[in-house]
């Protein structure tokens, strides 16, 4: 995606080396758009560098501290050491965010969270570690849009939508923590337009 002030990569870690062949090739005709790679944060070290001549801002999501959690809601209990060996290549890439006259950002990281319904205990903990390890060297954007989109029978906490005392608990603790550089939201964001009406509307059904 393609903005007036950056070029935004979402969930591009299958197409990687293309990516990089085709941004390589922009890039010697002059395109010099800071480049955002927008990443769930389970990523491997790997790509992580393959792709650090090329991307000049990182944003990863940092979605569990718990194991357990990571292994319930995303089957995939290495998360937490994923992620944080990830970030940590990220940082070392980028380094501390900067941004141009415009406030447009030119380089960084900027750390998603995104909080879970009934689950501020591992928020918190996400938050301590990004702090403790990065101070203000790192951006922290605390997340409260969690929105069901089904019914869990499993998972019945995932029902629910963040409650206004759980996300203010979790930025209270941000508070506490010392946490400077960081983005918050304000209002109902889960009722808002974050998710798209699936409707078919303007798709073409195709009938045997």
């Amino acid at each position: 995606e393609q903005g007036a002030a950056n070029i935004n990569l979402v969930t591009a870690a299958h197409y990687v080396p293309a990516v990089i062949e085709s941004l390589k090739k922009a890039k010697a005709q002059g395109m010099d758009l800071p480049v955002i790679y927008n990443s769930s944060g389970y990523e491997r070290v790997e790509t992580v560098q393959m792709l650090e001549e090329v991307v000049d801002v990182w944003l990863p999501d940092f979605k569990y501290m718990d194991s357990k959690l990571a292994f319930a809601y995303s089957r995939a209990k290495d998360y937490p050491e994923v992620a944080r060996a990830a970030i940590r290549e990220m940082m070392k890439a980028a380094g501390t965010c900067a941004y141009d006259e415009d406030g447009y950002i030119q380089k960084g990281v900027i750390v998603r969270h995104l909080i879970l319904p009934g689950h501020t205990g591992n928020s918190i903990k996400a938050l301590r570690y990004l702090h403790e390890t990065y101070g203000e060297d790192i951006y922290i954007s605390i997340m409260n849009q969690y929105t069901p989109v089904r019914k869990f029978v499993e998972f019945k906490e995932l029902n629910r939508k963040v409650t206004k005392r759980e996300y203010e608990k979790v930025l209270d603790a941000a508070v506490d923590m010392g946490i400077l550089n960081g983005f918050i939201q304000e209002g109902e964001t889960a009722s808002e337009s974050f998710i798209p009406d699936f409707d078919y509307e303007g798709v073409e059904k195709n009938t045997p």
